[in-house]
């Protein structure tokens, strides 16, 4: 394919463990491109063994952005990542490179290629309220509320998701109007969109589990828990931070806290996983425009580059 017919802009989903980072960087590589990233916690700085971030070698082979870009005690929204986006990739633009748009935090995707709504602000005595209620009663009692009041936010929502079933309530009581109303009515302004959308999904979900274990043993025999020690000697961290919830670190922190036998961490930390890999399939089923590559394929990767005008 001539160089002027390739995507300039490429976006590349998928579930956790689908081999997005390797797919990502081999097609920046081929297209001349920067990579930026589409993932809430690679955005943390000292979280690298437990977020499988790209090493330093890699990251001298291509650009990457929106990596290292909050300390673990800040947060960091979807709007914030939208904003953060849109201006990298008019900048990338402007220098003459492509953009490979890489990640899971289907949020994210959702922020920048169709927007965000304008919902009311965290209320600390609402949130406070409905924390309470989680401590006596547990998170899918509070799910149950929030189905009779928002079933379309509470189907796509685990029952123990609580950070989502927190805002979602809390958005509710403050408003008076469900959380899917509010992404429902919003006005859109034209929002940047990818020319190829590509989407790394299994069609055997054992593949994908196994693939999970696997890199989480690697994560523990690369030191993760030494990094999470860290991370909690600090002594201004601590578990409700959105960073510390992040798949791993949240299970990590709890075993360190004593709350169940550390042998059960690694059971505990892939279930986890698993559960968010099925909840990120759920958010690419909803987005029509995506085209669909076997992660699983024996030639996965080399689909990725024709789909994208180059070969493997």
């Amino acid at each position: 394919m001539p160089t002027s017919a390739l995507p300039a802009t490429v976006a590349l989903a998928g579930p956790t463990a689908s081999g997005k980072s390797a797919a990502a960087l081999a097609l920046a590589q081929e297209l001349d491109a920067e990579i930026v990233s589409v993932d809430s916690a690679l955005v943390y700085r000292g979280m690298d063994i437990g977020t499988a971030k790209p090493s330093a070698e890699e990251r001298a082979r291509v650009v990457h952005h929106l990596i290292d870009i909050r300390d673990p005690a800040e947060a960091y929204s979807a709007a914030e990542f939208a904003t953060d986006a849109r201006r990298l990739l008019q900048e990338i633009r402007a220098r003459g490179r492509r953009v490979v748009l890489a990640g899971g935090t289907m949020l994210y995707f959702k922020a920048l290629f169709e927007g965000l709504d304008a919902m009311p602000p965290a209320d600390p005595e609402v949130r406070a309220a409905i924390e309470a209620e989680a401590a006596r009663s547990g998170w899918p009692a509070l799910h149950a509320q929030l189905a009779a009041v928002d079933a379309p936010t509470a189907a796509r929502l685990a029952p123990n998701d609580a950070q989502r079933i927190q805002r979602a309530l809390e958005v509710f009581r403050v408003s008076g109007q469900p959380l899917s109303q509010f992404h429902q009515n919003a006005a859109r302004e034209p929002l940047p969109q990818p020319d190829l959308f590509l989407s790394l999904e299994p069609s055997d979900r054992g593949w994908l589990h196994a693939r999970i274990a696997q890199r989480f043993d690697a994560m523990l025999a690369a030191g993760f828990l030494d990094e999470v020690r860290r991370l909690r000697a600090r002594g201004d961290l601590h578990p409700a931070l959105p960073s510390m919830r992040c798949v791993g670190y949240r299970q990590a922190w709890e075993a360190l806290d004593g709350q169940w036998p550390a042998e059960q961490l690694r059971e505990r930390a892939i279930a986890a996983t698993r559960q968010l890999a099925k909840r990120q399939l759920t958010w690419l089923r909803g987005m029509p425009k995506r085209r669909v590559i076997a992660c699983d394929a024996p030639d996965a990767l080399a689909q990725v580059l024709r789909a994208a005008g180059v070969e493997a």
